[in-house]
């Protein structure tokens, strides 16, 4: 289905984990073009990436190492850059992004051990301990933060707290949740956190980055299996010359300058954690109102997206009510976790409470026009 805006319609509002809703003064930085070896882009290149950096909490023993493409990019980059082909990563999984980290791995010729929970259970920092006690040859623990997959906050701090006792090093995959989740790399002595330009900084997609451990980057020389995703060649030649060593996608660096004037002026991370956990309360209230259930208990709930468990009624139909959404400029997301089927809503971007209320809204009156009731919104077992 194609969807044409019309001057006069509702504002699209994207409820996803990625791309996101992004503001006027986003899109407006991106109308400039950049030539990639100005003297005001070099500039901006540093300037991002020293924010990024301050933002992490690492601006004396951390650097910030962007890479052209998505997060998965970047992930990739990170994993064989900081890896040697001699070391092995243990990846915690619950989720269809750890997966995605152990995928990699096997493709770069990384060495790894998988320690999987089920998508609603998060790892355990004692069976990591055991883990990494009872396998020398691991040295790296390799961790998402917030699984999107569904919507699942692992135990990072825990985690990181045996990693460092058993003299390991700690890669974080904070794609969904750097810039409104507390994060500080030396607080948790991580190698490496790994995020992207869109997500919770609200910027356009294209541009992932890795805020790696400045000895760490030095000592990994010659480590990554890529040109392209080398993220040590890509640290000197910047530092040599302010420049990327190939196009840079500009546009979406001006783009995300800008989403970081913007986090700034709202408050920083904790002013945009909580306009999340706002529209993530909102949300899920009204879901259970409706008579939705949610995948997850709201202890274990990140307010970056929410499973909703499909309805049994027969007459409810996800597409049908993902089309009538879509119609009124409103996007939900189809359901990744594997246990049972689901769909789901995201609670980031430039979103507020009063477009989480539309959506409930639309919902509402979209279950109506195809004759589901209350009751017929229990999961299917």
């Amino acid at each position: 289905m194609r969807l044409i805006m019309k001057d006069d319609a509702p504002r699209q509002i994207l409820l996803t984990p990625g791309p996101l809703t992004t503001s006027d003064a986003t899109r407006h930085a991106m109308l400039r073009d950049w030539g990639s070896r100005d003297q005001a882009f070099i500039a901006m290149t540093a300037r991002v990436r020293a924010r990024l950096t301050q933002l992490a909490g690492g601006a004396d023993s951390h650097i910030c190492v962007p890479v052209q493409g998505s997060g998965t990019f970047a992930v990739e980059a990170t994993l064989g850059t900081l890896i040697p082909p001699g070391g092995k990563a243990l990846i915690c999984i619950n989720g269809a992004y750890g997966k995605r980290i152990a995928k990699i791995c096997t493709v770069i010729g990384r060495a790894h051990e998988i320690y999987e929970t089920a998508e609603d259970t998060p790892p355990d920092a004692a069976r990591i301990a055991t883990l990494l006690a009872d396998d020398s040859g691991i040295t790296h623990v390799v961790v998402v933060h917030c699984e999107t997959t569904s919507g699942i906050l692992n135990p990072i701090a825990d985690i990181a707290e045996v990693t460092a006792a058993a003299d390991r090093r700690l890669i974080v995959d904070a794609m969904s949740s750097f810039g409104a989740l507390p994060l500080d790399v030396g607080a948790l002595k991580a190698e490496a956190v790994i995020a992207s330009a869109n997500k919770c900084l609200e910027g356009a997609p294209g541009l992932g980055y890795a805020i790696i451990e400045k000895s760490a980057l030095t000592a990994a020389a010659g480590n990554a299996p890529s040109l392209s995703l080398d993220l040590h060649d890509q640290h000197v030649y910047m530092e040599r010359t302010g420049q990327w060593r190939f196009t840079p996608p500009t546009h979406v660096l001006a783009a995300l300058d800008a989403a970081l004037d913007q986090h700034e002026a709202e408050g920083g991370v904790a002013a945009r954690g909580a306009r999340y956990a706002d529209n993530c309360r909102v949300l899920i209230d009204g879901l259970r109102a409706l008579g939705f259930e949610t995948f997850l208990p709201d202890a274990l709930q990140a307010p970056i997206i929410v499973t909703v468990r499909m309805p049994g009624d027969p007459a409810f139909d996800f597409q049908r009510l993902y089309n009538r959404l879509a119609e009124q400029g409103v996007v939900l997301y189809p359901g990744a976790v594997t246990q049972e089927k689901s769909f789901r809503i995201g609670c980031i971007g430039q979103v507020f409470e009063a477009d989480m209320r539309r959506a409930l809204t639309a919902i509402e009156a979209a279950l109506s026009e195809m004759g589901v009731h209350k009751d017929g919104l229990k999961p299917s077992v």
